[in-house]
């Protein structure tokens, strides 16, 4: 049976700008399949992402980001589960 594929937006807050967040979230996204981007907002504390896949390869760069690399202090996070679309290639950082 094949994985079923998803698309998940995802918002972290907190400390996550600074911390090489988003490199780390590509790393892991790649290590996993997971295509989409990753990029800070304006407000200096948030991260935005969305990530497609497999839905357990995708559901894993969610679980990562609860936490994110040492320095990071995720403070609240959200996802929202939406179509998948497929239209990414790669995981990218968006500056």
């Amino acid at each position: 049976m094949m994985a079923e594929k998803v698309r998940a937006h995802l918002v972290v807050k907190g400390v996550v700008q600074g911390v090489f967040f988003r490199a780390n979230m590509r790393r892991v996204a790649m290590e996993n399949g997971v295509t989409g981007w990753v990029r800070n907002l304006p407000d200096g504390r948030t991260v935005e992402a969305v990530l497609e896949g497999d839905r357990e390869a995708v559901e894993r760069v969610i679980c990562w980001s609860l936490h994110g690399p040492p320095e990071a202090v995720v403070e609240e996070a959200s996802v929202k589960f939406l179509p998948y679309q497929g239209e990414y290639t790669s995981f990218k950082i968006i500056y």
